[in-house]
């Protein structure tokens, strides 16, 4: 038997159809036959039996075919639901249509598969989609596109969650439509959440803290904007004011005029309209008559406005009312492809119907489908279902609820969705893990006249800019606020500068602002008499910050306290935390304990803990001259003049002669020696090296201090001397004496619980007159040692009390600051506020009017000990020390030297080491060659003379 051969005319040529496809079989027979075909040869060699076998195969060949075939089917339906007559769906419907056609005549898609669409309008009725949506399931729909409306999305993601049918929208932008609670619903759009971001930079970059919102009310108004305050509050800015309207065709315009009075009457006029077309037109058109659209107005639209723009033509009446106003517009890139498309629909719709950004995500969702439905079928995907059993038993209705069915292998077709990546004509088809498009962006751009302009793009990647985003994604991401940039905006008023953003309103509801009122030191706050106003420098202040702010602040002060003592600053600052206040203006301390319950301001006034105390003046007396020193510090001193004396004496007792002699008149040089190098009238020469060294050093040492004690005497005799017993906030502490504070302030709870002093020791003080009496009186009768109070009182009360004075330093650093509930926006922006007016001086000119003091505060009003201490000298004691004892050590080894190297041949036997050290510290020692030569000059002969003469005289006397 012979084998079966296969041969082919060519190894590259065009696929076979499937009728072309023949199995090879290697069979043995006798006979020979062959069957031609137009690119095969087949040679058969069998016997007559499986001749016959052959020609029942070939007679099956068509019933094979079919069952191959059967694995890609003619047709796929896919459903779409959206509005017909609303602007985004007569654009969505032309694109849907002209996609298919695209789909279905390429031949590197789908192959041999049809794609039929099947439309339904829902009317932007939730009802009426979830019904649509029920009946493309009686036609084993494999997908859904759409729905337009957010609504209608909520309610037909649940179907599409059920039948495990993806569904994807190309125009539902409510941001909480997530995966997490659809997982088979696919945005091809953008979300609001993106929108809404671009929306609070635009806010933020323009300075711009508050905005009034109009919404429509239902889920994608509602959702919309609740993502525009959380963008909003990331940037320190907020919503002050927002209001829904109605959803639906009909709009009452008197609803929208009283909507729009009472906007008019608020204080932002920073306007975000979020709505539909219908709706939006008449809060315009409204606004325009209202007077809403002249300067001093922002009004912002969402994307709802840009659709309708690139889709139809206005009328000039209705250009009109949208003068100024910044409208966003998805971005899509303008390709070669993009503009190819653009002409072709120009050329279907013969300029009647205008191509927006949703149109373009429509016909991307078509093709998105078509490649996910072909890489379905090239993994072995087959359209199939299952009866949906949980319906069974609900025979009601004309539903026909039986025929509804299972995808079975829907989560395989979402997931080629998911991981679709091509480039389509609203630019790359990409989705991230939210399942929403990469990279969103919006244009931004301003209605000028009958059209608009571009003046700049918003991208996720780089925030505002005026350079396309495509440009952008090819450097590093770069979100500084010195990178953002916008051209220049026209107004509503016609107008290019920056609107302000707010006015006074007419109504709105006032702050609360706690006013503590004082029984003291009314300088800081005092209520005016007769009205319900405030004075002081606190409340000068806080109305001047407020003034700078870009934007109204209505409050009214609300006072607390009785007046008759000085209310509990810490009750006080409670009282915001329980709503009672918004806010507190006064001399509230910024301490610990009260920044863990509420937010502070930048402080406006320096503050800190100090010591007042009773002191007394000290006059020049016969014994001034001792007190620049501490009796420490002159024992020191005179140690240490004898200590060099003694050092210098034993580096020059060798070898000076005058620092020998007797031992009384050796002890004499010594102290002369000593004392006279105070005065620097030393008559002794030093003649080694070791003891110039340390008289040098030595020499310094005295000029320091003689310079510190000539200065400190006269600081004595010349400037009057205060004295106390109290020293600062330490000596306080150890003694058991009794100290006053201020009512309401938080010294007690610092003494008490930071500095350890017991309860018992303090005393409540209530006006600087109780201060001044208990001082006075002292600890012995009744009064206290001494008095811990702020700074900013103590400079008050000492203007006044000349026989007082802050003792030590201030042990706290502190400060004064405005109080407001946590997380208030407000905190922020007076903070910023009290700084321009630091920079500005106006702080300071505001601080002189209210603080300020008579000639007697100008006087020491510190009183420290103005001793000179051993530790301010420290430092050179040590040097003249450490000299010393360098030369004694260098000196001592030189004599141990010589007690080893040169001992005299006349000296006993019986002289031990120690005597011999001894004897050569207080030997005369010889002077050296050149020492003679200086001293005894004339003795030297002639000869020697002679000698030390150049050659060339010796020369010239020879001869």
């Amino acid at each position: 038997m012979n084998d079966i051969i296969l041969q082919t005319d060519s190894v590259e040529r065009e696929p076979h159809s499937h009728s072309q496809v023949l199995f090879v079989l290697i069979l043995n027979t006798k006979y020979h036959f062959s069957l031609f075909r137009p690119t095969d040869i087949i040679t058969l060699d069998m016997n007559f039996y499986y001749y016959w076998l052959w020609l029942v195969f070939l007679f099956m060949l068509p019933y094979l075919e079919q069952v191959y075939s059967n694995s890609r089917p003619s047709f796929v339906n896919i459903g779409a639901i959206f509005t017909f007559d609303s602007s985004i769906g007569k654009v969505a419907k032309l694109a849907m249509e002209q996609a298919v056609k695209d789909v279905n005549s390429n031949s590197s898609i789908l192959h041999s598969t049809q794609l039929v669409l099947h439309m339904q309008t829902s009317n932007c009725s939730g009802f009426d989609g979830m019904i649509q949506a029920l009946r493309f399931m009686e036609t084993d729909v494999i997908a859904i596109l759409g729905p337009q409306s957010s609504v209608v999305s909520h309610i037909v993601a649940h179907v599409a969650n059920e039948l495990r049918v993806p569904m994807l929208s190309f125009a539902a932008t409510d941001p909480t439509l997530s995966s997490l609670q659809f997982p088979f619903f696919v945005r091809t759009t953008l979300s609001d959440l993106y929108q809404m971001t671009a929306v609070a930079e635009i806010i933020d970059f323009y300075g711009w803290k508050e905005v009034i919102t109009i919404y429509v009310d239902d889920d994608y108004g509602r959702n919309g904007v609740s993502a525009l305050d959380d963008a909003l509050a990331e940037r320190r800015c907020r919503i002050s004011y927002k209001v829904g309207i109605k959803s639906g065709p009909d709009v009452d315009r008197g609803e929208i005029t009283n909507l729009l009075v009472n906007v008019a009457m608020m204080q932002s006029r920073i306007i975000v309209v979020h709505a539909h077309s219908n709706s939006g037109f008449m809060i315009f058109k409204v606004a325009h008559y209202l007077g809403m659209m002249q300067e001093g107005y922002v009004w912002i639209a969402t994307d709802w406005l840009s659709t309708v723009l690139d889709s139809t033509s206005l009328p000039l009446e209705t250009m009109d009312t949208l003068q100024g106003a910044l409208v966003l517009r998805q971005h899509t890139p303008d390709t070669d492809r993009k503009k190819m498309f653009t002409s072709k629909w120009n050329n279907l719709t013969g300029g009647s119907l205008g191509l927006n950004s949703y149109g373009l995500h429509a016909y991307d969702t078509v093709w998105l489908v078509a490649q996910a439905i072909d890489n379905f079928f090239s993994q072995g995907g087959v359209v199939s279902c299952t009866n949906y059993t949980s319906l069974h038993s609900d025979k009601a209705g004309g539903l026909n609820l039986d025929a509804m069915s299972i995808f079975d292998n829907g989560t395989l077709l979402l997931n080629n969705i998911l991981r679709s990546n091509f480039v389509g004509l609203s630019g790359p088809i990409k989705l991230d893990s939210e399942r929403s498009l990469f990279r969103p962006a919006y244009d931004i751009i301003n209605v000028v006249g009958n059209g608009v302009r571009r003046v700049g793009y918003w991208s996720n990647y780089s925030g505002l800019s005026i350079v396309s985003p495509e440009t952008l994604y090819a450097n590093p991401p770069n979100r500084s606020s010195a990178n953002q940039h916008l051209h220049t905006v026209i107004w509503p008023g016609e107008t290019t500068s920056r609107p302000r953003g707010w006015v006074f309103p007419n109504n709105g509801k006032q702050l609360r602002i706690g006013v503590p009122i004082r029984a003291s030191y009314r300088e800081f706050v005092s209520p005016v008499k007769g009205t319900d106003l405030f004075k002081g420098f606190c409340v000068d202040v806080f109305v001047a910050a407020v003034n700078l702010l870009p934007y109204a602040v209505p409050y009214r002060f609300v006072p607390f306290g009785d007046g008759h003592k000085n209310p509990s600053y810490t009750e006080f600052v409670n009282k915001i935390t329980t709503g009672y206040f918004d806010g507190a203006v006064g001399d509230i301390a910024i301490v610990t304990n009260r920044t863990r319950i509420v937010d502070f301001t930048q402080p406006y006034a320096a503050s800190g803990l100090v010591v007042v105390a009773p002191f007394k003046k000290i006059n020049s007396g016969g014994w001034s001259f001792l007190q620049p020193f501490t009796p420490f510090m002159w024992i020191v001193t005179a140690c240490f003049f004898f200590f060099v004396g003694i050092v210098v004496w034993i580096l020059e007792h060798r070898v000076n002669d005058e620092f020998r002699g007797s031992p009384k008149q050796q002890f004499v040089t010594i102290l002369w020696f000593s004392l006279s190098t105070l005065f620097f009238s030393h008559r002794e020469n030093t003649m080694s090296t070791l003891g110039r060294g340390v008289v040098l050093i030595w020499l310094f040492v005295v000029l320091i201090i003689n310079s510190s004690y000539t200065a400190s005497l006269t600081s004595i005799l010349t400037v009057q001397q205060l004295s106390s017993r109290i020293s600062g906030i330490e000596s306080l502490k150890a003694s058991d004496e009794p100290i006053g504070f201020q009512v309401g302030s938080f010294a007690e709870h610092y003494l008490t619980e930071d500095i350890g002093i017991s309860r018992s020791r303090l005393v409540p003080l209530g006006s600087p007159e109780e201060y001044a009496k208990a001082l006075q009186l002292g600890p012995n009768k009744g009064g206290v040692a001494a008095i811990v109070d702020e700074r900013p009182y103590v400079e008050i009360f000492l203007s006044t009390q000349c026989t007082f004075r802050i003792v030590g330093q201030e042990f706290t650093r502190s400060g004064w600051g405005f109080a407001f509930p946590r997380d208030s926006p407000l905190a922020v922006d007076l903070s910023t506020a009290i700084l321009q007016l630091s920079e500005t001086g106006d702080l300071q000119r505001i601080h002189d009017k209210w603080m300020t003091r008579s000639t007697c505060s100008l006087d020491n009003t510190e009183i420290e000990s103005d001793r000179l201490q051993l530790k301010s000298f420290w430092g050179l004691f040590i040097i003249c020390g450490a000299a010393c004892f360098i030369a004694l050590v260098i000196y001592f080894l030189q004599i141990m030297l010589l007690v080893r190297h040169s001992t005299p041949p006349e000296s006993p036997s019986n002289v031990g080491p120690l005597q011999r050290f001894l004897s050569l510290i207080d030997e005369k020692k010889g002077p050296s060659r050149s020492e003679r030569r200086k001293r005894n000059g004339d003795e030297i002969s002639p000869e020697d003379q002679l000698g030390r003469q150049p050659k060339r005289i010796q020369r010239v006397m020879a001869a």
